[in-house]
């Protein structure tokens, strides 16, 4: 009975006792307000649209999750007799040091609000970053993460990058080269089949033939003008290719190019 009662009474035990207790409420209490969360963002919001609702959620959780993590610590320190009060104090002599070496990591918060708040792009957006284009799959304090499109790899970008950062929309617009010894009539007649083509894309939103965009020295360029899911986009125009040139084939048609005469001298 002594032996239990020493246990129990040695200040490290109790220390590593309530250290525990502290860290499995943060725990709990994470558990608890990310499981409300959660919920909330399978639902539509009326005052937030879908994405942006999902977005600040999101946010929210990892906002959270940051500081419920520095109050266990700081709590745990407390118990193991750490003055946190003058640790904090000191955080201000120190704060110029540290600002300068955290200064990217504030910059990234700071963005990060700038982000959701101001609708820079949401969860579900799908966004260019240098070479990779990618849906946006989450956005914390700190990183945006999407998902390259072309290579499926998860990408993180820092959230102070946000003017790098471009929206791509789900617009494509094909040129189609025609040469000038096809009819006006015929072409119209080809670029209206390949249109109704492509309305029965299941990917395809809509698709409009513009009429002739250009005149350059060897053929006219008629423009089709197609819109999709962002995310859709480049699987759309290969699609919408690949039906163009079975379309003119089709018809008998060639796609203009470029010919070079070559004159010689006797």
């Amino acid at each position: 009975m002594n032996v239990f009662y020493n246990i129990i009474s040695n200040k490290w035990v109790q220390r590593a006792f309530w250290s525990v207790l502290v860290v499995l409420l943060g725990l709990l209490i994470y558990r608890l307000t990310t499981g409300f969360l959660n919920s909330k963002e399978k639902k539509d919001s009326k005052i937030l649209s879908s994405k942006k609702n999902k977005t600040f959620i999101r946010m929210l959780k990892s906002v959270i999750g940051t500081t419920l993590a520095i109050l266990v610590v700081l709590t745990v320190l407390q118990i193991f007799g750490v003055n946190v009060t003058s640790m904090l104090a000191g955080v201000g002599i120190a704060s110029i040091v540290i600002g300068f070496a955290l200064q990217d990591a504030l910059k990234d918060i700071i963005r990060g609000f700038e982000i959701v708040s101001d609708s820079y792009y949401e969860i579900g957006d799908v966004i260019k970053y240098g070479n990779n284009v990618g849906q946006v799959l989450s956005i914390t304090l700190r990183t945006t993460k999407i998902q390259d499109i072309n290579t499926m790899n998860i990408v993180s970008i820092a959230n102070r990058n946000i003017d790098q950062v471009e929206i791509v929309s789900g617009y494509v617009y094909i040129p189609v080269t025609l040469p000038y010894d096809v009819k006006i009539d015929k072409a119209d007649s080809v670029m209206k089949e390949i249109v109704k083509k492509l309305e029965k894309h299941e990917n395809v939103t809509s698709a409009i033939y513009q009429g002739i965009s250009d005149l350059t020295n060897s053929s006219r360029n008629h423009q089709i003008y197609i819109t999709c899911d962002p995310i859709n986009q480049l699987q759309i125009r290969r699609d919408a290719l690949r039906i163009i040139i079975e379309t003119l084939e089709k018809n008998h048609i060639s796609i203009a190019h470029t010919q070079l005469d070559i004159h010689t001298s006797k």
